[in-house]
């Protein structure tokens, strides 16, 4: 299988590592990976802050670049929501509008071949126990994104749960939102930090070493918030957990 790693801007600017170990991982799973240098931007930033129109070029670039690969992968549950939810809807706006159907035919194939890491693994690879050690006390904060744009469910627990080593914690209050959502929390800045230090407290409270999530935004604001309030949590991406091995530690 011919697969593309999407990695998005965050983790390209700000967390390199973790396209590393998606790369790690699936190699190891025997999957052949590209990385498209013309990759940018998913426009989800733009999107969500009202600039659909300025979205568009960014979605036609994304078709492009990808549009030759068997499936795409990304380890980030915004951005993949934005690719599988979001496209379609601004295809149907830019027909209404009388801008005919060529968007929506431009970003059909990519739509359903876009994949978030985990469901990936679990839905298109088949597998659960990706060969993973990683000797740590480990709680799960299933991202918005994740939970209710792709329905992620128990995958990544369940990948989670066969990693050799890991002791997973029940996370109180998992399915809360963490207050980062992007630009929320600039909008609003005092209720995305009383959010994200609820998390942090809950995250504290399960004594594990690690807060894993599927998404680097959210571990971004859930860190910065652990870190303000000494926790001693530390933030670490799912798929970094999943590429480690006993021969060659991660995270």
């Amino acid at each position: 299988m011919r697969v593309a790693l999407f990695l998005t801007c965050v983790n390209d600017t700000l967390y390199p590592d973790t396209g590393r170990a998606v790369v790690r991982l699936l190699t190891r799973l025997g999957v052949d990976v590209d990385f498209p240098a013309g990759q940018t931007c998913c426009g989800q930033a733009h999107y969500n802050t009202g600039y659909r129109h300025e979205a568009e070029p960014l979605a036609r670039r994304y078709a492009e670049v990808f549009g030759e690969y068997e499936a795409i992968v990304t380890p980030s549950g915004s951005c993949g929501a934005m690719v599988r939810e979001l496209y379609p809807r601004m295809g149907e706006r830019a027909r209404a509008e009388g801008h005919g159907g060529g968007l929506a035919r431009t970003l059909a194939p990519v739509v359903p071949k876009t994949y978030e890491l985990t469901e990936f693994l679990v839905d298109v690879l088949g597998v659960t126990d990706v060969g993973a050690y990683y000797p740590h006390t480990v709680t799960y904060h299933p991202t918005c994104h994740g939970l209710r744009s792709l329905g992620l469910g128990d995958r990544p627990l369940r990948l989670l749960r066969a990693v050799q080593g890991l002791e997973l914690l029940e996370l109180p209050g998992a399915e809360e939102c963490c207050g980062f959502g992007g630009t929320f929390a600039l909008k609003n800045a005092d209720v995305s930090a009383a959010m994200g230090a609820d998390k942090a407290r809950n995250a504290a409270s399960t004594g594990a070493e690690v807060l894993c999530a599927a998404d680097n935004s959210c571990l971004m604001h859930i860190g910065g918030t652990m870190a303000r309030l000494r926790t001693g949590t530390r933030p670490v991406h799912i798929a970094e957990i999943l590429a480690s091995t006993e021969e060659e530690p991660l995270a």
